[in-house]
């Protein structure tokens, strides 16, 4: 939202939002408070207080969560054009502490939401219209998020119980979790007594079924894992059911990420931008889903250093003095863009281009996850501008190389 725009707000409508009710209060552009409500979360509702809000004149919704509870409202307003300012909750809680009082109530942090808009519009993030393929992008990407944080609940859960049957089948099976051949041992045998009742004979072929290349391999660590162990540990047969439910689950979650993983594929694919970011070394479908989506319209970043920032990815300046001075990593940002730019900067690093700037880091002394955060950084250099012009990988025009000088005639 340009400055222009900006200027023409005559009142803004701070929203502090919640499950059955949001709170309102409208604030003037010189500051002064028209009126505040309570406001149910459905959509008359919202239609009526910003029906009222408009007879001041244009006006712009200020909210401190876009997502879910507040999700209607953004697309009440999206609908009727009026603009809408998201301010995240930490900058909201440090801009109370600026207001007299201490207390904390919907009522007081609606008007802190519209009174620091009014006062800081220009530094606002302004929602841009949506876009239907990202947001389908970011509810896939919420749902695989969730979808990891219960494989590697089920996956911890798993490995304690076979580390308290037999520590040594733990170590073969337990690091191995993520490949189907371990799952399907351990639900069909899930102690050390099945397993040594079932045999070579039985596991072979299950194990080469699912793992043609190592589960020969895998067998003869089992069996090593078995002999080195000859106590059977209390309560196996429960621990066994366990073991076994665990194995279930856990195949199932896997199962259904590889089908939401083709989905997310299939959706990001379709984007326009979807080209551009996949030429990029090192970013697959579902990493470049996750950076185009927390990205959102790139218009909105100036420089690639205001895309670094945004993902905490540039260093931090500390001088106090004389005795604090230096750079130093930023904890601030979105750290789901910073994950998924560390991410694709590490798998890059088999890309000739990518290794040399991470050798030339490491050679600097810097260690290894601080050559690879530089190397995301520049990553945000190159995303910026290919984004901006539409151009792959490959067609980024390359620094120029200075001519070679001129070679002075020495007289004779």
């Amino acid at each position: 939202m340009d400055e222009t725009e900006v200027g023409r707000i005559e009142a803004w409508v701070g929203l502090d939002v919640g499950k059955a009710e949001h709170h309102a209060t409208v604030v003037s552009a010189a500051g002064e408070p028209l009126f505040e409500r309570g406001v149910r979360n459905d959509e008359a509702a919202i239609e009526q207080l910003l029906d009222r809000a408009l007879e001041v004149g244009r006006c712009a919704l200020v909210i401190d969560q876009p997502g879910s509870i507040g999700s209607l409202a953004v697309c009440v307003a999206r609908r009727r054009g009026v603009p809408i300012a998201y301010v995240p909750g930490l900058v909201m809680r440090r801009a109370s502490e600026l207001y007299p009082g201490e207390a904390k109530t919907d009522r007081r942090d609606s008007f802190v939401l519209a009174d620091t808009a009014r006062t800081h519009a220009r530094r606002l993030h302004w929602l841009a219209v949506g876009d239907e393929t990202l947001e389908r992008l970011r509810v896939l990407g919420g749902y695989d998020d969730d979808l990891a944080h219960d494989v590697n609940r089920a996956a911890n859960r798993l490995r304690d119980m076979l580390l308290a049957v037999s520590p040594a089948l733990e170590r073969v099976l337990g690091p191995r979790l993520d490949h189907p051949v371990s799952r399907a041992l351990l639900a069909r045998y899930p102690t050390p007594t099945a397993l040594r009742a079932a045999g070579r004979r039985r596991l072979g072929p299950l194990a080469k079924r699912h793992a043609p290349r190592m589960g020969a391999r895998l067998i003869d660590e089992i069996q090593a894992a078995l002999a080195a162990q000859t106590v059977t540990a209390p309560a196996e047969e429960t621990a066994g059911r366990v073991i076994r439910e665990l194995a279930e689950e856990l195949d199932r979650l896997a199962a259904r990420r590889d089908r939401l993983a083709a989905e997310i594929e299939q959706t990001f694919t379709s984007h326009p931008q979807a080209p551009v970011l996949l030429s990029i070394p090192g970013i697959g479908a579902r990493t470049g889903a996750r950076i185009l989506t927390e990205i959102g319209d790139i218009n909105r970043f100036p420089t690639s250093g205001h895309l670094a920032a945004y993902a905490g990815l540039a260093p931090v300046t500390r001088q106090s003095g004389s005795s604090i001075r230096g750079e130093h990593r930023s904890r601030r940002g979105n750290h789901r863009l910073k994950n998924a730019m560390w991410l694709s900067a590490f798998c890059s690093l088999h890309h000739h281009r990518s290794r040399d700037y991470y050798a030339r880091k490491r050679s600097e002394g810097k260690l290894h996850n601080a050559a690879v955060v530089c190397l995301a950084r520049r990553r945000c250099d190159v995303i910026h501008a290919m984004l901006r012009s539409g151009l792959t990988y490959g067609e980024l025009p390359r620094p120029a190389t200075p001519a070679p000088e001129p070679e002075l005639a020495i007289a004779a």
